[in-house]
């Protein structure tokens, strides 16, 4: 129900199409929206702030984005390498524009591999919902924590359905520490992996 109210109410299609070739790899997963339930579920218990710039990594048609942004005002960015997705996100934006009459100046796509995307001083949040495999997340986190070297902020990695390795590697490797868990109500007692993790760079208090 959740998927056909907000699409509607943000002009935008996100839902999955199985018809339609995926365009995965070995290292690039295929894609998948995070539920909007679960997306309910995050933003009542995370404090998203419009102040907030939040990058995700493997968006698609940018389901969080154009949520983040209606219901939290926060400034987004999608990295999305499949150039059909890109072109849909591009589409959604123009659509959400018309519906919302609200200036998009706060939303951000570019078509790129996640690896490639160049970290914006200003990016504090990033978002991954398993969009590929391990060897490509430790590039990113590398890229994340030098920005910050570069130019020192509060930032925040947020893992949806996290996998065990993304997990070992921020806990074992980095210096990143857990904050907070979000268990998903009625799904996470029957799929441990029905949960969102936050974690932040530096001391966890």
């Amino acid at each position: 129900m959740q998927e056909y109210y907000y699409d509607k109410l943000l002009n935008i299609k996100t839902r999955e199409d199985r018809n339609q070739p995926s365009g995965h790899s070995i290292h690039y997963h295929p894609y998948e929206p995070t539920p909007y339930q679960a997306l309910e579920v995050f933003c009542k218990q995370y404090d998203v702030k419009a102040t907030d710039h939040i990058v995700d990594f493997g968006s698609g048609k940018g389901r969080l984005n154009f949520f983040m942004h209606y219901f939290h005002q926060a400034t987004v960015t999608g990295v999305e390498k499949d150039e059909r997705l890109y072109r849909e996100a591009l589409k959604n934006l123009e659509n959400y524009h018309k519906k919302t009459r609200v200036e998009g100046h706060e939303l951000h796509f570019h078509c790129c591999l996640a690896e490639e995307y160049e970290i914006n001083p200003t990016d504090n949040r990033f978002y991954f919902f398993h969009p590929f495999s391990i060897q490509i997340f430790r590039k990113i986190v590398d890229r994340i924590i030098q920005s910050t070297e570069e130019k020192m902020r509060d930032v925040e990695i947020i893992l949806y359905y996290p996998h065990e390795e993304y997990i070992y590697f921020l806990e074992h490797e980095t210096v990143f520490n857990l904050i907070k868990e979000i268990k998903l109500p009625g799904l996470y007692e029957r799929n441990s992996y029905e949960r969102f993790l936050v974690y932040r760079l530096g001391p966890s208090a």
